[in-house]
């Protein structure tokens, strides 16, 4: 590091030592990070919890830019929300159809209330706070309506916002700018010009008829909520173009970019000297490294895609709409910040409470041997004397012992060794994520609990977590071979084949309670009861929940805790076709708003192919 960044740092950690370090920054300090890179991640995110500045961090461990003191670009803009904003949107949507792409569409709907500036990681919760103080002295003069008046030129369109509501807008901006340069030290331009609402700017002239029809189809009776919000931006990449990753790329070479579905590239249209054709050179917003991708892979995506919200301040009695989830941030009601609350927390338990919340994480089973080799598998590796070998290496090496013979795998089929080897590779993940399991729980099929067992060995859990037998998640009988329920393991022949099985766990749904054939509501109904019960049976648990069952279980052990109605029988049946082996759902519990939220899961998708059965002496002989 170079010798006016230490000296910046030092000057950033004197500071901090005089003033208790906020929650957030001190579960990443408690964690080893050096303060200038948490800081940076924390700006980086718009300080909202731990969690999601750990995955910055965690995805930044390559960025050659990480140590650099470069400050983030923020702006203050005044955005509407509810019926208002739809409508806006509804006309980005039509304008942009009937009438081409224009200017407008690279950023939301916003009246601009302060420039873009720069402001140090560690003063951003003053930036904050500037926020709140010049809300609070605002809020009682704040328009109630906020007047708005078509404006029409040959290359702009928009809504000019005039007379005192304009005045008391403007006010605002300064009170703004004025309490950031004294708390944050920020040199900030708020506007003193025209306030104006962008509906569409530098379009062709012959689509100024259709966009000014557009624009006065948008009712202004609605009421809004008006919000202040707080955005920053990247002030290196500013005269990039951005582009979004459509597919998934793994890197040939050392010098590219590996690309996951949703990632935005910066690139310098004046830098590409060195790329062959149909090749760019750009730099990843997630990972901060610069690399060769290639450029089909990808699509243009607008600026503003990448701008990191912070804080807004909702001038309305009603809640403000971004009541902060982390404790260090204030909550805030009616306009006002609630006072802060006394931390009784040790650092050791703020780390807890901040990074482990309750959750749910449910993983379909891996690959079972009759996917690959059809209904007659069983025969293709019977012995006349009924006994087992392998024919291909995808068969497993052995079978466990089972009281009736071989001849109950039949309808309850083990993995293939493909389906071992996916279910390690998960479970090997999973330990690199550093999610905390807390329990287990499977469905009887033995591919499931198979499944279960792999990944608990991968986590080093095998001995620790015992699996808990759910027959309420088993798969939709309807959909299984034969008028009446397949013959499963039993927990005494689990246990004998080596599974660590919990024989003292009541199943919400015993397996004799199974139905043949049974109807989808009746399907959706053990599903719900059994996943309520499954949560309940872990009531002082932090940590995930591991639910391993079928490929149905990621829709009808999910959508009971989201609050969600199952779906249409057909939507149902479609979904679930393309859920793939380890497939992955993963909820969070929201105490603060007491729900539970789909998040992403802790580990990336698996993905693979198949291929035809190889016969080497039809090879040979050419046939």
């Amino acid at each position: 590091m170079a010798a006016e960044e230490t000296q910046l740092y030092a000057k950033v950690s004197n500071k901090l030592k005089g003033r208790s370090t906020p929650l957030l920054l001190e579960t990443l300090l408690a964690m080893g990070f050096p303060v200038h890179t948490a800081l940076k991640a924390l700006a980086a995110t718009g300080r909202k919890t731990a969690e999601e500045a750990l995955v910055w961090l965690h995805d930044h461990c390559n960025d050659p830019s990480l140590d650099d003191p470069i400050p983030q670009e923020y702006a203050l803009f005044l955005c509407p929300t509810g019926p208002l904003l739809e409508k806006l949107q509804e006309f980005w949507r039509e304008s942009k159809r009937q009438c081409a792409k224009n200017r407008a569409h690279e950023v939301f709907p916003h009246v601009t209330l302060c420039d873009f500036f720069t402001c140090e990681d560690q003063k951003v919760e003053c930036l904050y706070e500037a926020l709140k103080r010049a809300g609070d002295r605002l809020l009682g003069s704040f328009p109630v309506a906020v007047p708005l008046a078509l404006h029409s030129s040959i290359s702009y369109l928009g809504f000019f916002i005039n007379g005192s509501p304009a005045d008391v807008i403007r006010e605002f901006a300064m009170t703004f700018a004025t309490e950031a340069s004294l708390l944050a030290d920020c040199s900030v331009k708020p506007c003193t010009k025209q306030l104006h609402l962008t509906l569409a700017h530098k379009f062709y002239p012959h689509h100024q008829r259709t966009l000014e029809q557009l624009a006065r189809a948008i009712p202004l009776g609605h009421s809004c909520q008006w919000t202040a919000a707080l955005y920053s931006r990247d002030m290196r990449f500013v005269h990039y173009q951005t582009l979004r990753a459509l597919f998934q790329y793994k890197p040939q070479n050392v010098d590219e970019l590996t690309l996951s579905p949703g990632d935005y590239i910066f690139v310098d249209p004046t830098q590409q000297d060195e790329a062959s054709e149909g090749w760019v050179i750009g730099i990843s917003q997630r990972t901060g490294c610069r690399g060769f991708l290639p450029e089909n892979y990808t699509d243009r995506a607008s600026e503003s895609d990448t701008w990191v919200k912070h804080r807004m301040y909702t001038f309305s009695l009603a809640t403000d709409l971004n009541s902060r989830k982390d404790s260090e941030a204030s909550s805030r009601c009616n306009g006002e910040f609630l006072p802060q609350t006394a931390r009784s927390l040790s650092s050791l338990q703020a780390l807890q409470a901040t990074v482990e919340r309750k959750s749910v994480l449910v993983v379909r089973h891996g690959e079972r041997v009759d996917q690959i080799f059809g209904k007659s598998w069983l025969q293709q590796c019977s012995t006349p004397d009924g006994k087992y070998y392998r024919p291909d290496l995808n068969f497993p090496c052995s079978l466990p012992r089972r009281s009736r013979g071989i001849k109950d795998f039949e309808n309850d089929p083990p993995l293939s060794s493909c389906g071992i080897f996916q279910s390690r590779i998960a479970g090997d993940a999973l330990l690199d994520s550093g999610i905390r399991i807390s329990s287990v729980f499977a469905s009887p099929a033995l591919r499931c609990v198979q499944t279960a067992k792999l990944i608990l060995e991968e986590l080093k859990l095998e001995k620790k977590i015992k699996i808990r037998v759910e027959p309420g998640i088993f798969e939709w009988t309807k959909w299984e071979a034969g008028k009446t329920t397949p013959t499963l393991m039993s927990l005494e022949e689990l246990k004998e084949a080596n599974f660590n099985i919990d024989t003292g766990y009541r199943p919400a749904f015993p397996l004799s309670a199974l139905l043949p054939a049974e109807s989808y509501q009746e399907y959706v109904d053990r599903c719900t009861a059994s996943v309520v019960q499954i949560v309940n049976t872990c009531p002082q648990d932090t940590g995930a929940i591991l639910i391993v069952s079928h490929g149905s279980a990621l829709d009808s052990c999910t959508r009971p805790l989201l609050g969600l109605p199952p779906r249409e029988c057909g939507d149902f049946a479609q979904l679930v076709r393309k859920i793939p082996s380890l497939g992955m759902c993963f909820c969070e519990e929201n105490k603060e708003e007491g729900k539970w939220e789909l998040v992403n899961p802790p580990v990336k998708t698996l993905t693979h192919g198949a291929n035809a059965a190889f016969n080497w002496r039809n090879w040979i002989s050419g046939n």
